[in-house]
């Protein structure tokens, strides 16, 4: 054990999912019916498995991870490293710590695992034969992928077109899980042939391809849909990062003053900061936590109101922080960061003012350059999305190295880049 590599034993996995519902400010605002229309409410036993559906409003503070599920997340390579970034401050000759937690280290190269496993498992043994999802930067259809084919589920994907044009590896890999995959907006669902028809070039967005998956599992009695981020019980499973890495931070006797995470819908942000977020709540740790998004699409600047969570508005009204559920984004390399509303409890937090954001240019060429400087001090490449966290990461320790103020900054590498290469090369120039 050094410090550059804090790794934790297998007995040291953690037991239960820490739950922030009951800890936040001021209680959460309930999801709501809109005023006219059918019930969307009444509707979501028929959409989500009844397990997902009962975290989602638990009241416990912490949830017992089944026994089933913490042998996948062994077999997923969990626990995973935390990594002091010992090269990356010398190059940057910064008087702050660096550390960084290796989700990249999965069998689909992102966090995404870390909620596909327990939802592929809650619906698998709810009797359910078949998922349908969404997927952005393709990494979390990617990860549904996986984990259906280790508990024997179907799964359909419906990719964001714009993604889906560029990245052929991406969607070879999730067929070879076993996954079908189809572009959105597609012609199988009544929202993608409209839209079609409208536009037969569109490009998608997360919101749309949401309203196709939800549209076919309503129609199937033996489908669930599943749902990548944003919503509540998919920030619980992903909390098995951030209280990994507190037992980390523990060993070498060390304690972020900075977290720092991209945020799209919520989901790897939440996943390392909302346990550390219970210690700034009830104990009054002074730690920041900073959420990275791009200029095409900075959720937490929209409004704190109800809306929905998809186009075609299928979903509840949820409070979150929203630039419009129909809200029209040019398409960028990390897609993942492309979607119209920030996660209800991220939302709640960044009400409460806990939560500071970053934008990024929509070209991303700043972005790509600090991801590159990363690469060759680090020596690992991150995902578009990661570049982003890497980017303040950097930011924040030149801050410190013009101060000299010693911080210790925490980042999450939330997933690697080897099937985004295309993205670099573009942004890079790279061979060309």
């Amino acid at each position: 054990m050094t410090e550059t590599k804090i790794t934790l034993d297998p007995d040291d996995l953690p037991k239960k999912w820490y739950n922030i519902l009951p800890d936040l400010p001021t209680p959460m605002p309930p999801p709501i019916d809109p005023e006219d229309g059918p019930s969307r409410l009444q509707n979501l036993p028929n959409i989500f498995s009844h397990e997902v559906l009962k975290q989602e409003g638990a009241t416990d503070r912490f949830i017992a991870i089944p026994s089933e599920v913490r042998e996948l997340y062994l077999q997923s390579g969990r626990p995973r490293a935390l990594y002091r970034a010992r090269r990356l401050e010398k190059k940057l000759n910064t008087p702050a710590k660096l550390y960084y937690k290796a989700e990249f280290y999965s069998p689909t190269g992102s966090h995404k695992v870390n909620t596909a496993i327990p939802q592929a498992y809650y619906a698998k043994k709810q009797g359910m034969e078949r998922m349908t999802t969404e997927t952005g930067a393709g990494q979390w259809g990617t990860a549904l992928a996986y984990a259906c084919s280790l508990v024997g589920m179907n799964l359909t994907v419906y990719w964001v077109r714009a993604v889906a044009n560029w990245k052929q590896s991406r969607r070879n890999f999730m067929q070879l899980l076993g996954a079908k995959v189809f572009d959105s907006p597609s012609m199988r669902t009544t929202i993608g042939r409209t839209l079609l028809k409208e536009n037969p070039h569109h490009v998608g967005s997360l919101g749309i391809a949401i309203a196709e998956a939800v549209q076919e599992a309503t129609n199937d009695p033996k489908a669930v849909y599943s749902l990548g981020s944003v919503l509540n019980h998919v920030l619980l499973h992903q909390t098995i990062i951030g209280l990994e890495t507190k037992k980390q931070m523990e060993i070498v006797d060390s304690y972020p003053d900075l977290v720092i995470s991209c945020l799209g819908g919520g989901s790897n942000f939440g996943g390392l900061s909302i346990p550390f977020f219970r210690d700034r709540i009830k104990n009054g740790n002074a730690t920041q936590f900073i959420a990275t998004q791009s200029a095409v699409a900075p959720n937490l600047t929209g409004t704190y109101q109800y809306d929905y969570g998809d186009y075609a508005e299928q979903t509840p009204l949820l409070k979150m922080c929203s630039l419009g559920h129909r809200c029209k984004f040019e398409p960028i390399k990390a897609d993942g960061l492309r979607y119209h509303a920030a996660a209800p409890i991220i939302s709640a937090l960044r009400h409460a003012g806990l939560v500071d954001t970053i934008q990024y240019p929509a070209d991303e060429t700043y972005v790509f350059e600090r991801a590159k400087i990363f690469v060759q001090s680090e020596g690992f490449l991150p995902a578009p999305e990661s570049a982003y966290s890497v980017t303040a990461a950097i930011d924040e320790a030149k801050k410190c190295k013009k101060t000299g103020e010693k911080k210790t900054i925490l980042f999450n590498l939330s997933g690697h880049g080897f099937m985004d290469m295309q993205g670099y090369r573009e942004k890079l120039n790279i061979g060309m």
